[in-house]
């Protein structure tokens, strides 16, 4: 996500960063730069316009001139200003004094809102919340059929409607038959259209109106860009919404949809998904996602994702090995089984400082079968060489290859992913890259 709008700003930042003293010359010539990268990331023009204008009048204010780092002042200020954008802090869901407590998706068709409806079930389950998901959508063939699927694959319960065909006494039944079951939340996953129309929107007046939700929450599809904005201005104007689940974002290397809709609707981003799994639903931090927009990565959910996957145990060990530089072809294969379980590796890279910047890690992303390849190669090493990797010579090199059925340029191209990683662990431990990574500036 993000990516092209963060490779432009790394070269426009680099550019900054060179110079001894900032003036309005030189400022003006980043912004325009940085104009353009927002206007093709997708932002609405207007709010790239207001952007602009805020960063600009804070780049030229005294404290920045006068800096002894300039360039990382106008940094710190772009960086400020998207958190704003984005609405500053995280919104948590709310869900009242009711119970159940009914939480109304909204949204047109084919935005993913049965896939997010179980998500969502699943993330307020881990919360602490026993709670059932039921589908509305009485109008797209087999579309209770998907949910109580999803549901019962991530083993989420599922409201049976039955032969009813009415939405809005579907809904009074699953508020009932929650309440009596002792369910603290219901996920209701309602109808959507190719396009907003009158008849939509009056139905889900009346399911608003009846089961009176603690949460109203339009499901966008990021890949659509501004007219994700545009719907979900509509459907806050029609409906009133209380925040956005923006889908798709890993598949969007613009993002400019997320950039956008807090200013444009005053509503915000609540989740975000990035990526198929019932997992793949994150709480939306703007300031997190300034961050990995600017290249700094963002730890914290780094850290996050590891706490709910990786015993801790495990990763004492693990965190000893890196800092004395013992990270091993062993370690490296348990770690990316472990990677595995936590998403994919160039999400789970992003988050990692500088890593944007190394080309041989941004080209990873390895599917089921490229997993099993790197596995089956480390497996073919004997003990020795998964402890020392500089024992693996050209010979040694050509046996790994036969022994996993995979060829020498494969072994190649894992001993030198390895072996980029091993560096930029040796830089982060470092007392200079601790410093570096403090300043949002990690040389690599």
């Amino acid at each position: 996500m993000f990516e092209n709008l963060t490779e432009k700003l790394d070269a426009v930042f680099k550019k900054l960063k060179g110079r001894s003293r900032l003036d309005e010359e030189n400022i003006q010539g980043a912004l325009k730069e940085i104009r353009m990268a927002l206007l093709e990331a997708d932002v609405n023009f207007k709010v790239v316009k207001s952007f602009i204008e805020d960063v600009k009048t804070r780049s030229l204010g005294q404290e920045v001139v006068e800096s002894i780092s300039p360039g990382q002042q106008v940094v710190k200020i772009v960086h400020d200003r998207l958190v704003e954008l984005m609405g500053g802090t995280s919104s948590q869901l709310r869900f009242g004094s009711r119970f159940p407590a009914p939480i109304m998706l909204v949204g047109l068709q084919g935005s993913g809102k049965t896939t997010t409806a179980v998500k969502l079930a699943k993330y307020i389950t881990k919360q602490g919340k026993r709670t059932l998901l039921v589908s509305v959508d009485v109008y797209r063939p087999a579309a209770m059929d998907q949910l109580r699927i999803l549901g019962k694959d991530a083993s989420m319960p599922v409201f049976d409607a039955g032969d009813v065909k009415d939405p809005v006494t579907i809904c009074r039944r699953a508020v009932e038959g929650a309440k009596s079951r002792g369910y603290e939340a219901l996920v209701i996953d309602t109808a959507g259209r190719l396009h907003i129309d009158l008849e939509m929107m009056a139905e889900l007046s009346r399911i608003k109106e009846a089961v009176q939700p603690a949460e109203i929450l339009f499901v966008a599809d990021a890949m659509t860009g501004q007219e994700a904005v545009n719907v979900a201005a509509t459907f806050n104007e029609r409906l009133g919404i209380d925040g956005v689940i923006m889908t798709k974002l890993d598949g969007d290397a613009r993002g400019g949809a997320a950039l956008s809709l807090k200013a444009v609707m005053g509503k915000p981003i609540k989740f975000v998904g990035v990526g198929e799994k019932v997992e793949a639903l994150e709480v939306f931090h703007p300031d997190r996602m300034a961050t990995r927009i600017l290249g700094m990565g963002d730890i914290i959910s780094l850290v996050e994702k590891a706490q709910a996957t990786v015993d801790e145990q495990q990763a004492r060990e693990l965190e000893k090995k890196i800092r004395k530089n013992e990270f091993t072809l062993e370690d490296f294969r348990n770690q990316l089984l472990q990677i595995k379980k936590m998403g994919s590796l160039k999400d789970i890279f992003s988050m990692i400082p500088g890593m944007n910047k190394i080309k041989a890690l941004k080209q990873i992303d390895p599917d089921e079968k490229e997993l099993v390849r790197v596995t089956a190669i480390i497996d073919s090493m004997t003990k020795k060489e998964r402890q020392n990797h500089l024992l693996i010579d050209g010979q040694r090199r050509k046996r790994i290859a036969l022994g996993s059925g995979t060829t020498v340029q494969d072994v190649n191209r894992l001993l030198k992913n390895y072996g980029d990683m091993r560096k930029i662990m040796k830089k982060m431990t470092s007392k200079e890259g601790m410093k570096a990574l403090r300043r949002g500036n990690f040389p690599f």
